[in-house]
């Protein structure tokens, strides 16, 4: 048996590539000085506009909403495409992936018009109000207000994590409608104005880029909000909540992946350099099991990716999928732990690049910034719950 693409999909790729010949993406040149998640600077709107004008933002959405109705196997060459070549599709990841994705499942027509569209043309940048001091892993553990008065919401209380939250627009927020009802069943999401008075950002600056903060503090102080502001059902939050994350994961292991394989390839090349005792690292036999080790993950992590893939195109639950996002973003710190291990005292050293991500730094600041990777979309010691409940069948203790 040969597997291979079907003629369609290989005439989709073929178009898909001599779109991007004509419409070359932002270089590396011209993507710098970005401040946070939401932070829109002007080539970033040119950027993601062209590709929605062009069909070729969403693919899966209908051409009104920047897409092609592509299935689902040309979507996954969609995504492979661009993450082999890291072309970013939005630097608001949150407002395109999530918000639009929410505003077109749940919202109505007017808020569709006002809110979703102008997002997936760039023109509004998004945070997500979800995380706070007691309910970070406990999602539904949150207790930021939001009271009925009149045709208002007023809204009080606190989010932690929030990020881009000083640059966004607009914020889908969480909030608890029903006090007394248990705690899935009251909560409520909003779209909020983080322009609206009472709001209150607090970034949260990076140890390795000071001048760099995506993380914030945010906080609600009698903060009123349009009671048309509604997203879905009052008290229908949590299902909203459940689909958000879904729409961050769709496809999300296609990039998991690619930036293991890069990673590890970038650990490859890190073996000629000397060690602290001045042999090449690639000598070094617990380095060599190392890497070796690590490209089989990288491969295995691919595979089972295509397999989770392969279900979930045919109509199936995808398990693999929620084992992947806490294996790869776990794979990685490892990853950048060894790098700077090998190295030594070289491991902070700027002059010797760490491997390809967002931003740049030496193989100590990727080590220190791959903790976040086993924090955002849910942190690993939640992935290991589900999986142990839900994928191997494990009783709850």
């Amino acid at each position: 048996m040969r597997l291979r693409y079907s003629d369609e999909d290989e005439a989709f790729r073929a178009e898909l590539l001599a779109w991007l010949e004509e419409h070359p993406p932002p270089t590396p040149e011209e993507r710098v000085g970005r401040r946070s998640s939401a932070d829109m600077q002007e080539w970033a709107k040119r950027w993601q506009r062209t590709l929605f004008d062009g069909g070729w933002l969403v693919p899966g959405f209908p051409p009104a909403w920047g897409g092609r109705n592509a299935t689902a196997v040309q979507q996954m060459i969609y995504f492979e495409v661009f993450s082999d070549r890291d072309i970013p599709r939005s630097v608001n990841p949150q407002g395109l992936s999530i918000v639009a994705a929410s505003l077109l499942d749940h919202g109505t027509e007017a808020q569709i018009e006002r809110w979703a569209l102008p997002t997936l043309r760039g023109e509004l940048a998004w945070c997500l109000g979800m995380s706070e001091p007691g309910a970070g892993s406990d999602l539904a553990g949150l207790s930021t207000r939001a009271v009925l008065d009149g045709d208002e919401f007023v809204v009080n209380g606190q989010k932690v994590w929030t990020s881009g939250a000083h640059h966004a627009d607009w914020c889908l927020c969480y909030v608890r409608t029903d006090p007394t009802a248990p705690k899935h069943k009251g909560i409520s999401a909003l779209l909020i104005d983080m322009a609206s008075p009472g709001i209150t950002c607090r970034p949260l600056p990076e140890l390795t880029e000071p001048d760099y903060a995506d993380f914030n503090e945010v906080f609600f102080e009698d903060v009123r909000v349009p009671a048309d502001h509604l997203l879905g059902a009052l008290n229908g939050g949590w299902a909203i909540t459940q689909g958000s994350l879904a729409h961050e994961r769709s496809m999300l292991w296609i990039g998991n992946t690619t930036s293991l394989q890069r990673s590890v390839q970038a650990l490859v090349e890190l073996g000629e350099r000397p060690g602290p005792d001045g042999r090449p690292l690639k000598e070094d036999p617990a380095f060599r099991d190392d890497v070796a080790r690590l490209h089989i993950d990288a491969q295995a992590a691919t595979l089972i990716g295509y397999r989770g893939f392969a279900l979930a195109a045919d109509g199936h639950a995808a398990p693999e999928h929620g084992i992947l996002k806490a294996f790869t973003s776990e794979a990685e710190r490892e990853l950048d732990l060894i790098a700077v291990e090998a190295l030594g005292a070289d491991g902070v050293d700027q002059d010797i690049p760490g491997r390809p991500v967002i931003r740049d730094g030496s193989w100590a600041d990727q080590y220190l910034r791959a903790f976040s990777g086993t924090i955002a979309g849910g942190t690993s010691e939640i992935q290991r719950n589900i999986i142990a409940e839900r994928i191997l069948g494990l009783p709850r203790r």
